[in-house]
């Protein structure tokens, strides 16, 4: 199963990262033979792609940063109450 998600993986990947030739003519020269359709219409289409990736990676940084070490030390907090309930064990 595992190696089967893996090659799934790569082939759509593989797929997904290659414009055809009309495409790749109408891109501009920063995207060129990366994306298929239309080119951006303004630069303005740079400056809210680029907000967007910046929102995306901040977001990213803080979940696996709060997942990892989530930083709530009081004895009353709900996690202690869930984590420390000897039905659920240790």
């Amino acid at each position: 199963m595992k190696n089967f998600l893996l090659i799934c993986l790569l082939i759509l990947l593989s797929a997904s990262g290659y414009a055809c030739p009309v495409c790749d003519q109408r891109q501009p020269k920063l995207l060129r033979g990366i994306t298929h359709g239309t080119g951006p219409d303004s630069n303005w289409d740079y400056l809210i792609i680029s907000v967007m990736g910046a929102i995306v990676l901040v977001t990213l940084y803080y979940s696996v940063k709060w997942l990892l070490a989530p930083g709530e030390k009081s004895a009353s907090h709900i996690k202690r109450f869930i984590l420390d309930d000897p039905y659920y064990g240790r």
